[in-house]
């Protein structure tokens, strides 16, 4: 008698549905968030996940500018950048950032943790971030996301 061999099902662009989360962003850790964040962007928490392509869901993020880092990392973690000129590298702390885009800590955080390539550029574009509790996304009904 011939065991049965099961197929593993291959997820197409066409046939996946992207759902809706809302997350509350205050007072959670910045890494431990982003990363369940990036996890659900990427697609890894459905059992249909396939690498080469984009079955994640949007996600939205309420209240950025309360999220919370540990240690004295709100003062010392820096964040640099370059201008292009001669002598432009640019640094500006995690506190300055806050003061300056209340939304950049998280989107700098995710996109970090998103792959490289086109198919990481598309999954960003499904992340909304708000410094806020008010986002514009109520029509599509997102559920909470539990941490």
């Amino acid at each position: 008698m011939k065991a049965k061999l099961y197929k593993t099902k291959s997820a197409r662009k066409e046939d996946v549905v992207h759902a809706w989360w809302v997350i509350d962003a205050e007072d959670q850790p910045l890494g431990r968030m982003c990363s369940q964040i990036a996890h659900v962007l990427r697609g890894k928490h459905k059992p249909s996940y396939t690498p080469h392509v984009d079955c994640g869901d949007n996600v939205i993020v309420l209240n950025a500018d309360k999220v919370r880092l540990t240690g004295d990392k709100m003062n010392a973690k820096k964040y640099l950048h370059y201008t292009g000129y001669p002598g432009g590298q640019r640094s500006v702390t995690a506190k300055q950032l806050v003061a300056k885009k209340p939304r950049a800590l998280v989107e700098k955080a995710v996109k970090g943790m998103l792959p490289k390539n086109k198919l990481g550029n598309q999954m960003y574009k499904k992340l909304f971030v708000y410094a806020g509790e008010e986002h514009p996304h109520g029509a599509q009904k997102p559920q909470k996301l539990e941490s």
